[in-house]
């Protein structure tokens, strides 16, 4: 036997060996070479078919099928099928299959897989149910392998309607009829039984599982929001004694991170690192999103930093988890440290870091981010400019807020949730009520958010009678059950309006009671001098949770308003002595690119004394104008100079004049402050915009106030 007929027979014992499609051509070259007439026999070209359909040759695979001299073999037809299937042409799939049948072929159970895969690729439930009726009637339907693909066809499909325009080559009543027909009563079965009914009856019937099989049903639960019974039948696995793998931890760490049950997340998490799962990239994601869903960030960090491969899902997990839990600061320098390891972001990157621009108003950064989507053609993602106008919005530029909706192709409801909130927080009541009604008639169905957008707007504008309306219509009209912000922003809209008693009334009757639904109500107790109502108030707030923070202070507010010093001392004096503490009064502005943060009465910027000096200044002028501090909103029990001098310091002020100092004439100054801003300082605000020609934007702990030529945009309602 010669060289070149001993690696012929090589190659036909061992096909494996051929990976790539020069090599396949050049065997079937060699073997029409060396046998001739032969080389079109059925068992030469089965094999040749064989290697084609392997490296997914679809035209030389139809070429070689249809030389064929004897009637094609069942592997060839088989290799066929799978060829047409690889090469995404499932029309041809299914067509070779009927004709196979036609020519009397029996499928194996090799086929079926194939051919369920098919049907779920066409989204149609009829064509699989035939197919399912076929593999029956040959007594495929124990095999392993069909059954997890009957699970997955169905599985899939369970979304899906019955869509016969997608297979053009087969009419509705031909499917697989005369040919492939299970019978009636067992057609009938599967056809009346929800999706999720049929992988379980599928499941079920199998005399044999893997680890394959259970991930569909778990995975089939898990997509579908059933999630005790994925939790369950994980559970079920264990106890039949098989092992999770990756998938099966990737289905259920989503479940977990939506539970925000860290022990089980740990639980599964030990078990990755055990089985060494935590090195694959999605497992580690899943990882960082359920420790962030969890509030548990600082593990987060460390799953991600413990990581050897990091791909971009993990990058932007780990961008996305920081800015969630409020640490805007590593958001943005993780986004650097994934940008510097040349990780390219996505539009993804770019909706989960605009959000840490926006809360800490760094517009600036902001900016050059905004730049960056341009040049990378960004701007056209939907999620991505939504994100852009909150953040525009948020650092107090709502007219570029309000272009980039407007140029908006496609506008959804989250663009429209978003420009209405702009317009609400910045003292617009009209013009976002106006919106959120556009929405409605432009056929875009609000959500939980865009109500607390235009309740948030009614509250802001003291509008009443329409926040009740929007309120009942919630649940009434698009059925969106109102949370624990939604009733916040009612009780706030009625005790703004002076309706203390009937806010006090809505929250007893609401099946939600939480400390801040009651500190709306208790804040609007200062400004209407209601104490027996506020004292009230704070002991509901105290049985909720009796370290409570916000329910002593703002009933010593009360209490100073009322001229009540020694409760307002006595309460202090409680707080001290359980240790708790009020959060200090910080403002920050950017200021060429960097963000400068001043706390009241702190001295430590080493600006210190020329900031002093120009506040100073800006005082004088502002007496010359008619400005008589208010020093009702000071809380200590000192003389009236000292209070002044007390307001004086407040770290907006600071901020202000260092705005000033800093920046050239007529330059916008933009402020952020970590609590609202107090009656002295609102004032103060008015008269500076008006001595400085200078707009003074502050953004507080509720909203945004632009001050202009000595008036407030909240129209001194707020």
């Amino acid at each position: 036997m010669n060289r070149s007929s001993s690696t012929l027979i090589y190659l036909l014992r061992n096909p494996a060996a051929i990976t790539t499609s020069s090599q396949a051509k050049q065997l079937h070259a060699h073997i029409i070479k060396s046998k001739g007439s032969k080389a079109a026999s059925s068992n030469f070209g089965s094999i040749i078919l064989s290697l084609y359909a392997k490296i997914h040759l679809l035209r030389d695979s139809l070429l070689l099928f249809n030389t064929l001299q004897s009637p094609p073999s069942s592997k060839a037809w088989k290799s066929m099928i799978r060829c047409c299937a690889s090469t995404g042409n499932f029309v041809e799939t299914l067509n070779s299959f009927k004709r196979m049948l036609a020519a009397g072929k029996i499928p194996d159970r090799n086929v079926f897989p194939i051919l369920l895969k098919t049907c779920a690729h066409l989204r149609h439930l009829s064509l699989g149910e035939s197919v399912h009726g076929c593999l029956l009637k040959l007594g495929l339907d124990t095999d392993l392998f069909t059954g997890n693909s009957l699970m997955n066809m169905y599985g899939r499909l369970d979304s899906f309607q019955v869509v016969f325009s997608s297979v053009p080559h087969l009419t509705e009543n031909e499917h697989l009829a005369g040919v492939a027909e299970a019978s009636d009563g067992r057609r009938e079965a599967m056809a009346a039984s929800f999706p999720v009914e049929s992988v379980t009856k599928i499941f079920e019937s199998m005399p044999v599982r893997d680890v394959v099989s259970w991930n569909t049903v778990v995975g089939g639960y898990a997509e579908r929001g059933m999630y005790t019974e994925a939790l369950s039948s994980v559970r079920e696995m264990g106890k039949v004694g098989m092992k999770s793998d990756s998938y099966t931890l990737s289905s259920i760490l989503p479940i977990i991170a939506l539970s925000a049950d860290a022990m089980k997340g740990k639980e599964v998490h030990g078990y990755a690192v055990r089985h060494e799962y935590e090195k694959d990239v999605f497992i580690g994601s899943s990882l960082i999103d359920m420790y962030s869903n969890c509030s548990r960030i600082n593990d987060s960090h460390a799953v991600f930093h413990q990581s050897s491969q990091k791909d971009g899902v993990s990058w932007n997990s780990m961008i996305a988890s920081c800015v969630q839990n409020a640490e805007f600061y590593d958001g943005l320098k993780v986004f650097r440290d994934m940008v510097m390891a040349n990780v390219k972001p996505v539009a993804f990157s770019f909706a989960s870091v605009l959000p840490a621009c926006a809360r800490l108003s760094t517009l600036s950064l902001g900016k050059q981010l905004h730049n960056y989507i341009i040049r990378h053609g960004f701007d056209e993602n939907i999620f991505v400019a939504s994100s852009l106008m909150d953040m525009y919005a948020k650092c107090g530029n709502l007219n570029i807020a309000r272009w980039l909706f407007d140029r908006m192709e496609f506008q959804d409801t989250v663009s429209w949730t978003a420009i209405i909130m702009a317009y609400a927080s910045h003292g617009h009541a009209h013009e976002a009520i106006s919106l959120f009604n556009q929405m409605e008639m432009e056929g875009v169905k609000p959500n939980s958010g865009s109500f607390l957008a235009v309740l948030t707007a009614c509250s802001h504008g003291g509008f009443v009678d329409e926040g009740w309306k929007y309120f009942h219509g919630m649940n009434r009209d698009y059925r969106v059950s109102p949370g624990v912000e939604h009733v916040a922003c009612m009780s706030d809209l009625l005790g703004r309006a002076g309706k203390l008693e009937g806010a006090y009334k809505f929250i007893t009757e609401m099946h939600i009671q939480t400390g801040s639904i009651w500190s709306t109500l208790l804040s609007a107790c200062r400004v209407h001098k209601n104490v027996e109502l506020a004292e009230n108030v704070s002991k509901q707030m105290l049985m909720l949770d009796p370290e409570y923070v916000s329910a002593y202070i703002l009933l010593a507010n009360v209490y100073v308003a009322a001229g009540r010093w020694k409760d307002a001392a006595k309460l202090r004096k409680s707080m001290k002595k359980k240790g708790l503490r009020k959060n200090l009064a910080c403002t920050w502005i950017e200021v060429k690119s960097k963000v400068h943060v001043f706390i009241s009465g702190d001295e430590s910027h080493p600006d210190y004394m020329k900031i002093k000096e120009t506040l100073e200044d800006i005082m004088e002028r502002m007496e010359a104008q008619g400005y008589i501090p208010d020093t009702g909103a000071v809380l200590h029990d000192v003389d009236e100079e000292e209070k002044g001098q007390l307001l004086s310091a407040h770290s907006e002020r600071i901020a202000i004049a260092f705005g000033v100092m800093s920046t050239p004439e007529g330059t916008i100054i933009r402020l952020s402050k970590n609590l609202r801003v107090c009656v002295d300082c609102h004032s103060a605000s008015k008269y500076m915009s008006k001595i400085l020609k200078r707009d003074i934007i502050v953004r507080d702990l509720t909203r945004y106030h632009h001050f202009k030529d000595g008036s407030c945009s909240c129209g001194d309602y707020w």
